[in-house]
């Protein structure tokens, strides 16, 4: 019975050390990243994630917006460098209908004559 109860204490030590080790001695470094650091698969997945937001809100202002925190390139060359990405890598011919509909969209004139970027 001692056995078990001095492997137990041991077990509580051994997570209490940790703990102590891990949140006052080595607490974890907080690092602000920005998207525009991503690997350009993981940019390519976010350019199809707000191609697909946008064919179901339509609203190409929050597009715009959203495609603005990957780079500071226009939002036509980050979706086309996606597109490039996405053709070498196999996408399926739906995601690519669908960044390139908002490329698309983004290229063209809206009603006033005026190009649609920022």
């Amino acid at each position: 019975m001692l056995r078990w109860f001095l492997f137990l204490i041991s077990i509580c030590l051994g997570i209490a050390a940790a703990l102590y080790l891990g949140w006052v001695v080595l607490p974890s470094q907080n690092v602000q990243v920005s998207p525009a650091t991503l690997r350009i698969d993981y940019k390519t997945d976010y350019v199809l994630m707000v191609s697909e937001a946008y064919s179901a809100d339509n609203n190409l202002e929050l597009a715009v917006e959203r495609l603005s925190l990957l780079s500071d390139q226009p939002p036509t060359a980050v979706i086309n460098e996606a597109v490039l990405f996405a053709a070498k890598n196999r996408y399926s011919q739906t995601d690519m209908t669908l960044m390139q509909g908002l490329s698309d969209d983004l290229l063209a004139p809206d009603v006033a004559g005026e190009a649609a970027q920022p």
